[in-house]
């Protein structure tokens, strides 16, 4: 099995209709509701991104096929003074998983996070997302907590209208 991965450049014009039908897949996907994205939001993702100096996505093919997607922020951690980087969006096609591609991307944005200095990785996932859940364990991630006291951090959203 031929697998590559590589740093998006969102101004190529394959790369940004990978990233588009990967991230669409992600959305129509159980663990990414269901639903499908907006033509406009698929349209202008690559785009979009390129203007956040902060973002940058990975690319996983297999045999030349776009399989995984990872769109990563990087952040800052203002405890340590350091930056962190974020997973913030993470699929691979599901005819793909199980053959270990979630480890070799995970690897792949840890050694981006220590070339950049940073202290840390985050991401999120439904706590539903057993198989997501374990993957993450395997490589090492954690629930986030300061003291057991207080508990673990839990993510939280307040959708915002533009209108």
């Amino acid at each position: 099995m031929n697998t590559i991965i590589v740093q998006a450049d969102y101004a190529n014009v394959q790369q940004g209709k990978d990233i588009a039908v990967l991230m669409n897949a992600y959305a129509v996907d159980e663990m990414g509701g269901g639903e499908p994205l907006d033509s406009s939001a698929l349209d202008n993702i690559p785009r979009e991104l390129a203007k956040r100096p902060y973002a940058f996505s990975l690319l996983c093919y297999v045999e030349g096929k776009a399989v995984g997607l990872m769109t990563c922020f990087e952040l800052f951690s203002t405890f340590t003074c350091k930056p962190l980087v974020n997973i913030h969006d993470f699929i691979i096609l599901p005819e793909f998983r199980g053959r270990g591609l979630s480890q070799k991307m995970l690897k792949s944005v840890e050694e981006i996070a220590l070339e950049r200095g940073c202290c840390k990785l985050t991401l999120e996932v439904l706590s539903g997302n057993e198989i997501a859940k374990s993957s993450y364990r395997k490589f090492g991630f954690i629930s986030y907590q300061l003291n057991a006291s207080s508990g673990e951090a839990l993510f939280w959203q307040k959708p915002l209208s533009l209108h």
